[in-house]
């Protein structure tokens, strides 16, 4: 039988790094208050990256495949399926994806975009397993990539203070064991009023609100609600027990929701991988990236348990759980 395993990973962030005091000094010139202590004590973030003007999804997300490739040891010639999870495509169409492959220099092999908000790479994640377990692919590339600076109401400080931008991937190759032990994804369309960016173009105008809205007390109740049901529901999949668990890797939304859910989990704080106080939210970027960090200061080693999980609009929240 074909499994498939992690056989690297890599991120990309963008050069520019903005802090919370340079961040609360820009905000204050445009009258809006705000300050390091502020968001520090409500987000536990101190710094995020942020793209500059002209800088695309697809190119993040070029620069993140190619260094998950390098630590695969492999070309991009062996790659037949890119899966690319983002909210902030280049274009309508075509897909992030399809730009990914030709500035990889490839072709052939399938490429899209999966549109699940924050949960975008643990679907992705799920999708290219299955086209591995199937024999319909053997190599995938698997990116979350977002330039959520794109779409924030900088007037807002529930929000704009929030997220960054950034590109992680994984290239997930078919093997004799299996690397991913399960995974479960799930929706709730009822509560898409809770975080969305309702905004579309159409007859050449914007239509409705273009940046992103959200309820925070909203998502923070649903967050760790799901999340720690998801984390149950996967590890009994596998026949663990959470306790198993050498890291969990959560979506990088907010540090009060991770030590929440760590601590409704019973996992150790020194388990938990956190990387939202220097990157903040990167969307579909932030479990392939606090991933990527964590293997590449060499916390998560080979043959370890990780769980991925990931939550975002839509509603959508999801598990994969791995052995690396």
């Amino acid at each position: 039988m074909t499994y498939s395993a992690i056989a690297g990973s890599g991120g990309f962030l963008p050069e520019r790094v903005v802090s919370n005091d340079a961040l609360a000094a820009d905000l204050a010139a445009h009258g809006v208050e705000t300050s390091d202590e502020w968001i520090v004590e409500r987000t536990g973030i101190r710094q995020r990256h942020l793209a500059e003007r002209g800088v695309t999804t697809s190119q993040l997300a070029t620069e993140a495949a190619r260094l998950a490739l390098q630590d695969a040891d492999l070309q991009a010639s062996d790659v037949d399926l890119i899966i690319l999870a983002t909210s902030t495509p280049d274009f309508v169409f075509p897909s992030t994806a399809c730009l990914v492959q030709a500035n990889l220099g490839i072709s052939g092999g399938a490429a899209f975009d999966v549109q699940a908000v924050c949960s975008g790479f643990v679907y992705a994640l799920t999708i290219a397993d299955s086209f591995i377990r199937t024999g319909r692919a053997r190599c995938a590339l698997v990116i979350g990539a977002e330039v959520f600076s794109r779409i924030l109401d900088w007037n807002d400080r529930k929000t704009c203070v929030l997220f960054g931008d950034g590109a992680g991937a994984v290239v997930l190759k078919a093997a004799q064991e299996p690397g991913i032990m399960a995974a479960q994804l799930h929706a709730d369309g009822s509560l898409a009023k809770i975080l969305n960016a309702s905004g579309n173009v159409a007859y050449g105008e914007v239509t409705g609100d273009p940046f992103l809205r959200m309820d925070g007390q909203a998502v923070f109740k649903q967050a760790v609600t799901v999340l720690e049901r998801s984390a149950r529901a996967v590890c009994d999949e596998a026949g663990l027990q959470v306790s198993d668990l050498d890291w969990l890797v959560p979506h990088q939304a907010n540090v009060r929701i991770i030590n929440f859910l760590g601590r409704k989990l019973g996992v150790p704080t020194e388990r938990v991988v956190v990387t939202v106080d220097r990157h903040a939210n990167t969307s579909a970027a932030s479990v392939p990236l606090a991933l990527d960090a964590a293997r590449r200061d060499g916390r998560i080693q080979a043959g370890q348990t990780v769980l991925m999980q990931g939550v975002g609009g839509g509603f959508t929240w999801g598990s994969v759980l791995v052995r690396m």
